[in-house]
């Protein structure tokens, strides 16, 4: 049996809502999967040739946990995996990975785990389930952690909104960023958070778009991932100067998230050149969002 998955890239947090929002967007990484004897990956696409291509490449670690979950022995697997999503920048090539694998084994073996049990697996993988949960569910994912059980839902998001996304050229290493992070925050900066993650979900459900600006806003991650880009507040004035409705860090980086009414061309630009102006290099994408998620196909027999 041969399956093919598709699997969206996320961008998490969206400002104020640090490990518990993260958003689907429209570029995909797609996995095939066919029973082997052996584990053998085949990587085309974003990270070609620095990729492992054996057991412990991520996916193929995906595929053996599924098999894990599901009470199942795992002899082996042939994958080839088809990348699009930028590695390290903040766009979820991790969740991809682990949620490609999962989705792929559990419809090899029938589908023995719903959604939910999907996403709490991932999430136990990867660490936090922002963008596990957005890859599997689609739309915007809202997670919460209780023990070892996560919860998620999935939200629609107004139509009219797209998103663009400025992925620079320079990596990030998700751990670097929650490094330099502090254990505990004033209580006003909890407050504020508190306030404006309700005010998002609010406005994004009553399609009041005029208030993202203000919904976006966060004190809990982005001023001190700031030292690690200082040129984070220079390119979301640029973009909101543009017309952006907000703009944010995706993830923990180093990509930014604008959301914005149509395409969004202006504000693609202005960003770009801000980022060009701090002496690094960028590329702008106007993604719609997935409202999908991770999705499987069965493929012929070779």
């Amino acid at each position: 049996m041969r399956v093919r998955v598709r699997v969206p890239a996320t961008s998490a947090n969206l400002g104020p809502g640090f490990d518990a929002l993260g958003l689907a967007l429209g570029l995909h990484n797609e996995v095939i999967l066919e029973e082997a004897d052996r584990i053998s990956v085949g990587v085309e696409g974003e990270g070609a040739g620095r990729l492992d291509e054996d057991a412990k490449n991520v996916v193929a670690r995906g595929v053996a946990l599924g098999f894990e979950v599901a009470g199942r022995p795992f002899p082996g697997a042939r994958l080839q995996c088809v990348n699009r999503i930028p590695l390290s920048r903040g766009l979820g090539s991790s969740a991809a990975a682990w949620v490609g694998g999962l989705v792929a084994a559990n419809a090899l073996l029938g589908e023995p785990l719903d959604r939910a049990a999907l996403v709490t697996a991932a999430a136990r993988a990867e660490g936090h389930p922002d963008n596990v949960a957005a890859a599997v569910l689609g739309g915007l994912a809202v997670s919460c952690t209780d023990g070892a059980r996560v919860t998620a839902v999935s939200l629609p998001v107004p139509r009219e909104i797209a998103w663009v996304v400025l992925v620079p050229e320079m990596e990030s290493s998700t751990r670097e960023a929650r490094a330099v992070l502090p254990d505990s925050v004033p209580r006003a900066d909890a407050v504020f958070n508190v306030q404006r993650v309700s005010l998002l979900l609010a406005g994004l459900g009553a399609d009041r778009p005029d208030l993202l600006d203000l919904a976006m806003q966060d004190r809990l991650h982005q001023p001190y991932r700031q030292r690690l880009f200082p040129w984070m507040e220079a390119v979301a004035d640029a973009g909101r100067r543009a017309g952006a409705l907000g703009c944010v860090l995706s993830g923990a980086g180093p990509s930014m998230l604008a959301a914005v009414r149509g395409r969004g061309d202006d504000v693609a630009r202005a960003m770009e050149r801000a980022l060009r102006e701090a002496g690094i290099e960028g590329r702008a994408l106007s993604l719609p969002v997935d409202a999908a998620g991770a999705t499987w196909e069965r493929l012929p027999e070779t």
